[in-house]
């Protein structure tokens, strides 16, 4: 896992592993391997055996990291093979109660009456966040400035106190906020509605913008070459594991989706992912900061 204990990754991992260890007689134990958005872990993983006995989970992160990072230590899009996605969560687009916005129409009609002086947070460049509101920008012909951040928590914070207008926050993160009254909601950032929200619309509900989409997805991977046979045994019990009800019970108040598609349905979101975010940063011209 690239990120710390107790991270949503690391949620996933741990839940999920239980199962699929119980289900195939074997312990998956968890191994936190933290740093440069998770391409430590992602490179151990790549240069590991494949023989079904290492694994990864990747996230929406690597396939931001691809375009995001001139060299890494591997090819995500070679170097892995796709078993099975665990769950997505949305982003959610929200606002500071204070601004007089309530739907994607506002927020585009407030942002174009004052170019470049709305402003709009992130959990830091290259982040998700920040990358989703990149997009809208260009979609929507918008030029609200970016303030990062040192994550989601001081985003977060600094939104509540009105420091910025807008962000696009990981749903898990600001959903609190949102029940609380700290924060309005305006819409979420998955192609259609999500389950977990279904009465909040979706940003690609609005006219210009149906192709938006922009969802944290954590995924199970392998080695590339790891023999087809033993992908689709694990792809099996990751699929049976996300369908029990302790499972669900762990994973969803979070506002996050549990999903057990194909290898090669997951293999497509990777796919189309790396296209998506490779277009948005070469167009917004991101570059990291390390």
């Amino acid at each position: 896992v690239g990120f710390p204990p107790a991270s949503g990754a690391d949620i996933m991992a741990r839940v999920i592993a239980q199962r699929v260890g119980e289900s195939l007689g074997q312990q998956f134990p968890v191994d936190n391997r933290p740093g440069a958005g998770s391409s430590i872990a992602a490179g151990i993983v790549a240069k590991s055996a494949p023989d079904g006995y290492t694994l990864f989970i990747g996230t929406i992160a690597n396939a931001i990291n691809a375009s995001l990072y001139a060299k890494l230590p591997f090819d995500f899009a070679r170097d892995f093979a796709a078993i099975a996605p665990g769950g997505s969560s949305p982003n959610m687009l929200v606002a500071h109660p204070s601004v007089p916005v309530r739907t994607v129409a506002d927020v585009i009609k407030l942002a174009k009456s004052k170019p470049g002086q709305m402003s709009f947070g992130s959990s830091g460049v290259g982040t998700l966040p920040h990358l989703a509101a990149e997009m809208f920008n260009g979609m929507a012909g918008l030029k609200m400035t970016h303030i990062p951040y040192k994550g989601s928590p001081q985003a977060t914070f600094d939104l509540i106190a009105g420091q910025f207008e807008v962000m696009f926050g990981i749903g898990s993160s600001v959903m609190p906020e949102v029940k609380n009254g700290r924060l309005r909601a305006i819409a979420v950032s998955t192609g259609k509605r999500s389950p977990a929200l279904p009465t909040l619309p979706a940003v690609a509900e609005f006219p210009g913008l149906e192709t938006f989409q922009s969802d944290l997805w954590y995924g199970f991977l392998a080695p590339a070459k790891t023999p087809p046979a033993i992908i689709d045994k694990l792809n099996a019990a990751t699929k049976a594991a996300v369908q029990r009800a302790e499972v669900k019970a762990r994973i969803e108040p979070s506002g996050t989706v549990l999903i057990g598609n194909s290898p090669k349905e997951f293999a497509q979101i990777i796919r189309d992912d790396l296209a998506r975010w490779g277009k948005v940063i070469t167009v917004a011209k991101v570059t990291p900061e390390y």
